[in-house]
């Protein structure tokens, strides 16, 4: 029995790129990411999905909503997919964060060093390898797509292959880009990473 994942990055919002959103409410996706949100439904559509599953935050949910539209699948909340817990800095600009010693050492050893009243890499690894099992026992040989966020999907594509938490900057999952992981009993394999979808151009 295998279960196949569809690790969905959640759509481009306007702070991408310049501040650590963490779990912070209010951030939405913006018009890229509304028409990435729409050419992931029609990539996935076809996919046979049993169920779709989402981040509990806005930018997740958003993104989800058109592919549970075009299928019919209700969306379904799960917190396992959450972002990382960054504690006192979600909400910075990454540029505020430079010199800071514990951001320094966050990025040179993640899988020991805590944001400020947050969660280590591991303890997040931990927490999503935690739900992709209970859903492989709850849906069986199924394929679902599950939203998330670009650390989350590293950290469980670098567990799959092998990799120490650390190895999560070695690859890439761009927004609203998808990876196909494969789970059972033997173990994991993953098909496809970081697959980026277009947005069509308006007639």
């Amino acid at each position: 029995m295998t279960t196949t994942f569809f690790l969905v990055r959640h759509a481009a919002h306007d702070r991408l790129g310049r501040v650590l959103c963490g779990r912070m409410p209010g951030v939405t996706l913006g018009r890229e990411g509304r028409a990435q949100a729409a050419a992931l439904a029609e990539r996935l559509a076809g996919e046979g999905l049993a169920a779709v599953y989402a981040s509990p935050l806005e930018r997740a949910q958003e993104t989800a909503a058109p592919l549970s539209a075009r299928t019919g699948l209700p969306l379904q909340t799960l917190p396992a997919l959450n972002e990382i817990d960054f504690g006192a800095w979600a909400g910075r600009d990454f540029e505020a964060l430079h010199g800071d010693p514990v951001w320094t050492g966050w990025n040179q050893a993640r899988h020991v060093t805590r944001p400020p009243g947050g969660e280590t890499a591991l303890e997040a690894q931990a927490r999503a390898l935690r739900g992709l099992e209970d859903l492989r026992h709850r849906h069986g040989a199924a394929r679902l797509a599950l939203v998330s966020h670009a650390d989350v999907i590293k950290l469980v594509i670098a567990h799959a292959l092998g990799l120490g938490a650390d190895a999560m900057q070695r690859f890439e999952v761009g927004p609203a880009s998808v990876s196909v992981l494969v789970v059972g009993d033997w173990g994991a394999k993953v098909e496809s990473l970081n697959e980026r979808v277009v947005p069509k151009e308006p007639a």
